[in-house]
């Protein structure tokens, strides 16, 4: 008799009841629009506020990366009030309203998540999860072609047409390319993007030093580097963070080293301050 497996019981400790607070949250924003609200709340629109968006979200990924848990709560407060107050600022122009918003998140995760609310079997992994994101994706835009070819559009949307392009330039590249290669447009092996970087550094080098056509080079170099993370499930962007803090607090040791032998790194040479960036790692 075959066994079968027992279900996997769910931590329902975790699963918090926000209704009531998500309702006072949105009518408090409601009430910052109106004729007696706030001015400047009520002045504002969608393009106003456009950087506040980003400045919040990186505010919230730096109290992440700092381990910060009190200031991460407080952080993601902000972030969301500036989702609701897109989205009233979106009621009152008769676009939609956080309700629609809150829906259509709700539909796409479950649609996006066949291996957990559909009849898709359930994903052995990580790298599995996200295959099946892609399908799901590509079956999205196949429907959304075929509903803007139905109401006459010129051509259907493009593939890259949904990663924006006021992301951090390392960010798109890897959104890009993995929308490429999601319907076949890759390298065979991980080997192969190597050689496209050392063809790519190449072509840089045989450019002239200072030229535009170096610079671009040097970005095609980039952008096969970000190939071989993704090829490497290593996320570009986080690597170069974590790399770029290490270099700071690294550079901060340093700094410290100077100041309790009595100079500073400006008065330091190139060789003096190798060694004390030397001191710093064997210390590590």
């Amino acid at each position: 008799m075959q066994e079968t497996e027992a279900p996997q019981r769910r931590d329902r400790s975790t699963r918090a009841d926000a209704r009531d607070a998500f309702d006072a949250l949105t009518e408090t924003i409601w009430r910052l629009r109106q004729p007696d609200g706030c001015p400047w709340d009520r002045e504002q629109t969608h393009a106003s506020i456009a950087k506040n968006m980003v400045e919040e979200a990186y505010e919230a990924v730096d109290c992440i990366e700092d381990g910060d848990d009190a200031h991460l709560c407080e952080e993601l407060g902000d972030v969301l009030m500036q989702v609701m107050l897109h989205a009233q600022i979106a009621a009152d122009e008769g676009a939609f309203t956080i309700e629609d918003v809150v829906r259509g998140l709700d539909e796409k995760l479950v649609r996006r998540h066949p291996h957990v609310f559909g009849e898709h079997a359930g994903a052995r992994d990580a790298d599995e999860v996200l295959g099946i994101w892609d399908e799901v994706k590509l079956a999205e835009k196949a429907q959304g072609d075929a509903e803007a070819a139905a109401a006459g559009a010129a051509r259907p949307k493009g593939l890259l047409d949904g990663v924006p392009r006021a992301l951090p330039a390392l960010m798109q590249a890897q959104k890009v390319s993995r929308k490429a290669a999601a319907v076949g447009f890759e390298w065979e092996t991980v080997d192969d993007v190597w050689a496209q970087v050392a063809s790519e550094r190449a072509e840089f080098e045989r450019e002239e030093p200072g030229s535009a056509e170096r610079e671009m080079e040097f970005g095609d170099m980039l952008f096969a580097l970000v190939n071989v993370a993704r090829r490497e499930g290593i996320d570009a962007e986080s690597a170069l963070r974590a790399s770029t803090m290490k270099f700071r607090a690294r550079w901060e040791a340093v700094e410290e080293l100077a100041y309790e032998r009595g100079t500073s790194v400006e008065a330091l040479s190139t060789e003096e301050l190798n060694r004390l960036w030397d001191e710093v790692k064997a210390t590590e």
